[in-house]
C-alpha cells in the first residue's frame, strides 16, 4: 500500500499530524441543502423531526436529527433505520432520506420506526469517513467514546427507552476506501493495510454472534431486484470476510464498536452499496438501500 502524505511510515500520528490532516479538510457539499432543509419537508403524519444534539465543531451548523413518531405503541415491535455514520457514504444518507420520504408512512401500521438519516454531518458535508478529530465514528460506539456522533447518538435511543427488535445501519463501500481511506488508516494508526478487492454489487454485514442468515437473505433478495449483487473474491471472501451467504459477510459489530452493535436489536444488519460500479447510478444506490430497509421490516412483520 502507498504511503500516504502525512505522517512517517510505522509512526502513529499524534497531534500535529491530525492537525495537519484536518487543515486539508474543506466543505465539498452542503449538508444544509441536501439534508436539513429536504428533511423539513418529507416528514409524513404521525411524525416529526426531533433534534436530539449537535456536533461540538460548529453547533449550529451540524445539529444531529431524527425523525421519531409522535407517540410510541409498546405494542408494535420498534425499529432504527441509520444513515451517514460515515459521512462521505452518499446513499446511507439518501436513501434514509427516500426512506422517510416515499415509504415509512405505510410500516406506521406495524412498526415504532426511528430514523436518523445523517449521523455524520460534518462528515458529510467534507465527504469523510474519520470525524474532525481523525475519529472513525463507525468504531466508537461505547462508553466513554470519543466521538460525539457516536456518543450523542447512543444517549438518544437510549433515552428513548424501546426495546428495538431491527437495527439496520446504511452505508457504502466505494473504490476511495482503497485510494484514501485506508492508506490513511494505515498512517494514522502507523501500521500496513493491505488493499483489498473493492466487491461490485451490494451485500450486507451481518452480526457474528447472531447472523440471522434467513434474514440477510431476505435483504439481499429484494435487493437484487434493485441492483446487482456483490459475488465473492477469488478467496471466497468480500472485504476480506468469508462469505456466509450470498452477499452476506459478518463482523462482531459489538467488540469493534460499530454503530450495528450498540443496540440489543434481535435483526441486525449493515447495508453495503458500490456506487462506483459500472452498473450504478446515484438514484440506483438510493433505491437499493429503501428496498434493504423495506425488506428488513417485511421479515419481521
Amino acid at each position: 500500500m502507498q504511503d500516504y502524505s502525512i505522517g512517517t511510515p510505522g509512526k502513529p500520528w499524534g497531534a500535529e499530524e491530525k492537525a495537519q490532516w484536518y487543515d486539508q479538510q474543506s466543505v465539498k457539499r452542503s449538508v444544509k441543502e441536501e439534508v436539513f432543509d429536504k428533511l423539513t419537508h418529507i416528514i409524513p403524519d404521525g411524525f416529526r423531526l426531533q433534534q436530539y444534539g449537535a456536533l461540538p465543531y460548529d453547533e449550529e451548523r451540524y445539529p444531529l436529527y431524527a425523525v421519531v413518531p409522535n407517540s410510541f405503541d409498546e405494542s408494535k415491535p420498534s425499529a432504527l433505520v441509520t444513515g451517514g455514520v460515515h459521512g462521505y457514504e452518499t446513499s446511507g444518507v439518501q436513501g434514509a432520506l427516500k426512506f422517510i420520504q416515499t415509504q415509512l408512512a405505510a410500516y406506521t401500521v406495524d412498526f415504532n420506526i426511528v430514523v436518523v438519516p445523517c449521523v455524520s454531518p460534518w462528515g458529510y458535508e467534507t465527504i469523510n469517513r474519520w470525524n474532525p478529530l481523525a475519529i472513525d465514528p463507525n468504531r466508537s460506539f461505547h462508553a466513554d467514546s470519543p466521538a460525539p456522533e457516536s456518543q450523542q447518538l447512543m444517549h438518544f435511543i437510549a433515552s428513548l427507552g424501546m426495546e428495538l427488535s431491527l437495527h439496520i445501519d446504511l452505508h457504502e463501500t466505494t473504490d476511495t476506501d482503497n485510494s484514501e481511506f485506508r492508506p490513511a488508516l494505515a498512517a494514522r494508526d502507523g501500521t500496513t493495510h493491505d488493499n483489498w478487492n473493492i466487491p461490485d454489487g451490494f451485500y450486507t454485514v451481518a452480526n457474528t454472534p447472531n447472523p440471522q442468515l434467513a434474514f440477510q437473505q431476505a435483504v439481499i433478495d429484494a435487493v437484487r431486484n434493485v441492483t446487482h449483487i456483490a459475488p465473492a473474491d477469488g478467496n471466497g471472501k468480500i472485504i476480506g470476510a468469508d462469505v456466509m451467504s450470498e452477499g452476506v459477510i459478518c463482523y462482531d459489530k459489538k467488540s469493534l464498536f460499530l454503530c450495528g452493535g450498540m443496540t440489543d436489536a434481535k435483526y441486525v444488519t449493515t447495508t453495503e452499496v458500490y456506487p462506483d460500479s459500472d452498473n450504478a447510478t446515484p438514484e440506483n444506490c438510493n433505491d437499493a438501500q429503501v428496498a434493504a430497509v423495506c425488506a428488513a421490516l417485511d421479515f419481521i412483520k
